[in-house]
């Protein structure tokens, strides 16, 4: 009989391993699994209704940052016109942030939103 064969095996959190992940103790190894069970969610860049921007200028601002088409840019301007508001990217955090600050600089209204 192998005496590794009756050697416990134990999983724990060890410090310094990655987010999410344990480690499972085993005969001269430590191997670390994922254990997440997905990543994050990804987040949303929403643009919101405002007083003060025409929609000709809100397309155009969909098609400089976004490089969406035309007929996409319209619609997405349409849907911030009537329904208050749209989802224009979504990405990591970080690349949402990035984009709210570019909309930000154009002058709208848009603010970061983890998707449900």
């Amino acid at each position: 009989m192998d005496p590794m064969a009756t050697f416990p095996r134990t999983t724990a959190t060890v410090p310094g391993a990655p987010a999410g992940a344990t480690a499972t103790a085993e005969p001269d190894a430590v191997v670390f699994e994922d254990t997440t069970a997905e990543a994050d969610p990804p987040w949303l860049t929403i643009v919101w209704n405002d007083p003060v921007n025409l929609m000709s200028y809100v397309t155009y601002v969909f098609q400089k940052v976004f490089g969406y088409s035309k007929q996409k840019a319209t619609r997405l301007m349409l849907d911030v016109h009537q329904k208050g508001r749209a989802v224009v990217s979504r990405g990591s955090h970080d690349e949402m942030e990035a984009d709210v600050a570019k909309l930000h600089a154009y002058g709208l209204w848009a603010t970061v939103s983890r998707d449900s």
